[in-house]
């Protein structure tokens, strides 16, 4: 049974930092290109940032480029993404995907069910 389950979102205030997690099972994690994405309510999902199968190369949304870095352990089956400077309009669900393709894919094969970040003081 595939797995995505995201953990670390919470709340904080604007300008802080944030980690979020995500641990992946049920299919071979290092075949697969990993992403972020967020979805605030009302409007449509939209990537953040996702990493290839090695971890060698990493893509970002024009808008998290310089202050977020996305990460992947294959040993752990886990990625991460790490978020400076935070602002209330990053108020989102959080989503990690996976895709059997490359990391410029708009095409995702699993997605988790998301981790709440709150940006507010």
């Amino acid at each position: 049974q595939v797995q995505l389950v995201e953990s670390g979102g919470g709340l904080v205030q604007p300008g802080g930092s944030l980690r979020v997690s995500c641990a992946a099972s049920g299919f071979t994690f290092s075949s697969y290109a990993m992403s972020w994405h967020r979805q605030v309510p009302g409007k449509e999902r939209e990537l953040v940032a996702a990493i290839s199968t090695s971890g060698a190369v990493a893509n970002y949304a024009v808008s998290m480029k310089g202050r977020s870095t996305i990460s992947r352990d294959n040993a752990k089956n886990t990625i991460y993404l790490q978020m400076e400077s935070l602002q209330p309009d990053e108020t989102a669900v959080y989503y990690c995907a996976a895709a059997r393709r490359t990391i410029w894919t708009t095409t995702y094969d699993y997605w988790g069910h998301g981790t709440q970040v709150t940006v507010s003081s």
